[in-house]
């Protein structure tokens, strides 16, 4: 049913472009976004006098310190010297090569004008980055900040993601998205999660399909300039794929599964990470794959209502989206 196609130059123009062509004038859109280093205060402290720079630096990250301390590393002043001592190497490793970050507050300024432009109340969030175990979130979202954990952006290639005990905890098709390109829209999806949080678990696949799908939709007006792939997370291959075989796709789906149905194994079929779509192509389908059908529907929703707002497409129920978008690709 399902065969690969190389993607024309035109389609390559295109999918290149995406949506950047319609993309909104937010020049005159004030923002000013604030982004800290927590890292550095912690790794330049003098262990041997540390109870001081700590008291400092719970001060300055009043919603995170907690966090950090309690979750992440352990609360008593003996666990936090051990992480700094035996984390240093990371530490090392992400300042040579995040030396400076004057570039990402550029970026995180322009799409926080894109956010405001849709949504003109939004108060940007304190942005700061940190390094924590490898276990800990890539973004940690707070009620006033987002919190970028560098542990996940230390380059595809850095060593440690391909020990045994941490490619258990990220197997590469996860890591290999740990790189610089990724932090500006795994940062907006932080925000989206405050704007938008999540209430799809228990729906039926369909729903969870749309909701998912609105994330990605409002990801797509905040980032007009990304390339899907760094949206998504699919590879360039994947992406092509998915694209032509859009139409193959949703009748594998709707013939395969109830789009009803709630049972949490086919929901995770086509929802949630994974190294492929375990009933589609091995070699080129992408996991997740409900994530983007819920988008394409979504869009195909919004092409009809042109005259809804970003935020009333959003609030609109799934179920409605799905109904009235009549999804039918060729």
């Amino acid at each position: 049913m399902f065969r690969y196609c190389i993607a024309t130059i035109f389609f390559s123009f295109l999918l290149a472009c995406n949506s950047a062509n319609n993309k909104p004038d937010v020049s005159d859109i004030k923002v000013d976004v604030k982004l800290s280093r927590f890292e550095e205060s912690l790794f330049k402290a003098d262990t041997g006098n540390l109870t001081a720079t700590l008291q400092t630096i719970s001060r300055q990250y009043p919603d995170f310190y907690p966090l950090f301390t309690e979750q992440f590393v352990g609360k008593d002043e003996p666990n936090i010297k051990a992480f700094i001592y035996y984390h240093r190497f990371l530490y090392d490793s992400i300042k040579k090569k995040y030396p400076d970050f004057s570039w990402l507050k550029d970026d995180l300024n322009e799409a926080v004008r894109y956010v405001k432009y849709y949504y003109p109340s939004y108060k940007e969030p304190h942005f700061f980055t940190y390094i924590g175990p490898f276990n800990s979130p890539g973004i940690v979202i707070l009620e006033n900040s987002i919190g970028i954990g560098l542990h996940q952006y230390a380059g595809k290639n850095f060593s440690p993601y391909s020990a045994p005990e941490i490619a258990e905890m990220y197997p590469y098709y996860i890591s290999r998205r740990f790189d610089k390109e990724y932090i500006l829209p795994n940062s907006l999806k932080g925000i989206i999660a405050g704007i938008y949080p999540d209430s799809s678990d228990g729906r039926p696949l369909i729903e969870q399909m749309i909701e998912k799908g609105k994330e990605w939709y409002l990801l797509n007006k905040f980032l007009p300039d990304v390339h899907d792939s760094l949206k998504t997370g699919f590879t360039g291959d994947q992406l092509k794929w998915v694209t032509a075989n859009e139409a193959n796709i949703w009748t594998q789906v709707t013939t395969t599964e109830d789009i009803y149905s709630i049972d949490p194994e086919v929901i995770q079929r086509y929802i949630g990470p994974a190294p492929f779509t375990n009933t589609m192509s091995q070699d080129y389908s992408p996991g997740n794959l409900g994530q983007w059908i819920g988008w394409q529907i979504v869009e195909k929703y919004a092409a009809k209502n042109e005259k809804l707002s970003l935020e009333q497409i959003v609030k609109t129920p799934a179920r409605t989206i799905y109904n009235e978008a009549k999804y039918k690709p060729k």
